[in-house]
């Protein structure tokens, strides 16, 4: 009796360890959201392709508009706009108009896996992150475009992966974060809210099969410390650091910004600026008026 009861629980043990692996690789499956539709802008635009990793990314860059009789010459200043998790570049056009008639290229992309780019066997944040820094290559190298003036307005994970290419080398003028998970944590849980599926014991298990699945060692996973990554380069331009302005609406249900104001009240008020708006939602910051009054002159002021 005593083997059979061992054996039962193994049994229990392996496919209770099955299970979990499978809904680790599940909810590692960001919705690949197609861009069914052009650019509705007013300005002209083009379609363009890089390479991430080895796989193809698809992007749009919009150029800026022009003033009336005035005609933009010579290089122009570019902000890298980035989508989160389960978007793509369509959702995030909403920042686009005012980006461009203040005089911005505008440069957009499909992180792997999420649009019409290549998928990959396990996303993950340094994904974005690599993604990040091959997109800003990218831009340095695109005709037209100031390779010394070039700023990211990162939404969600998109903002958490400008932040980490910051500490692998990326040369930005600044960076907008909205709506941005601060921990890893974070976004895992809301991710499993999303789907429907228990935070515990989840929340406790999955960041192994996540790393594992991805190839990232927990050093890697360490190293990805937002706050610390703040400390050692967010600040002033006079002072060699990249400015950071970080925003986050208080009206977002699905990564509240409770985790950015302890960030705040934890590091130096020189470190970063922060905004919290009072929009619905965690894609919406940029309907509160407060938001352009922010975001234009602080890219304004790093910019030109």
């Amino acid at each position: 009796m005593g083997i059979v009861y061992i054996l039962v629980i193994a049994v229990i043990l392996v496919l209770a360890a099955i299970l979990i692996w499978n809904i680790g690789a599940k909810s590692q499956q960001p919705r690949k959201l197609p861009n069914a539709e052009k650019p509705d802008v007013t300005t002209d635009w083009q379609s363009l392709s890089f390479t991430s990793g080895g796989s193809s990314i698809e992007g749009w860059l919009l150029q800026p508009v022009s003033t009336i009789g005035e005609k933009r010459e010579g290089e122009k200043p570019v902000v890298i706009v980035a989508h989160g998790w389960g978007s793509n570049r369509t959702r995030v056009l909403r920042y686009a108009r005012p980006l461009y008639e203040a005089g911005y290229a505008v440069f957009m992309y499909d992180a792997r896996s999420h649009g019409d780019s290549e998928p990959i066997k396990a996303p993950s944040a340094l994904m974005f992150r690599d993604d990040m820094l091959a997109a800003i290559a990218a831009a340095k190298n695109m005709p037209g475009l100031d390779a010394k003036r070039i700023a990211v307005l990162g939404h969600s994970l998109g903002g958490f992966g400008a932040l980490l290419a910051v500490d692998h080398g990326a040369e930005v003028s600044a960076i907008v974060t909205d709506s941005m998970p601060v921990q890893f944590d974070t976004m895992l849980k809301a991710e499993l809210r999303r789907k429907k599926m228990p935070i515990f014991p989840l929340a406790y298990l999955i960041p192994s099969i996540w790393l594992i699945r991805a190839g990232i060692s927990r050093r890697q996973y360490r190293e990805a410390d937002i706050k610390a990554i703040l400390q050692k380069h967010a600040g002033s331009r006079a002072a060699g650091k990249v400015p950071v302005l970080m925003v986050h609406s208080d009206g977002d249900h699905f990564i509240g910004s409770e985790d950015l104001k302890q960030l705040r009240s934890d590091l130096p008020e020189e470190t970063m600026k922060t905004l919290f708006v009072q929009s619905s939602g965690h894609s919406a910051s940029e309907q509160d008026p407060a938001f352009w009054s922010a975001v234009l002159p602080f890219l304004n002021a790093n910019m030109k």
